[in-house]
């Protein structure tokens, strides 16, 4: 009755990102962090899951001589996001 709920975005720091990376062309790490209200290493953590799983892409770079990291939501993101919000509708229908 009830669809399955992706584990790796029923995390709410993960879920958080990619809610945030849903709505922009991209985001940096700093603003990311800001907006989660997460510690650097803990969202460090998350954005490297996200990646490997394919739902982000991370590029690190530097803005001058501050280094920087800017992240992306990828198709197969989207597509896991939109499933996710699909299962938890079908929670609601009760």
């Amino acid at each position: 009755m009830f669809k399955e709920l992706n584990p790796l975005l029923h995390s709410e720091l993960r879920l958080a990102v990619v809610s945030i990376l849903i709505g922009v062309e991209e985001a940096d790490f700093v603003f990311l962090r800001q907006e989660t209200g997460a510690t650097a290493g803990n969202l460090s953590v998350q954005l490297d899951k996200l990646a490997r799983a394919g739902y982000i892409e991370i590029e690190k770079g530097f803005r001058g001589k501050k280094p920087r990291t800017v992240c992306r939501i990828t198709d197969t993101g989207r597509e896991a996001f939109a499933e996710y919000v699909e299962a938890l509708k079908s929670y609601l229908q009760l």
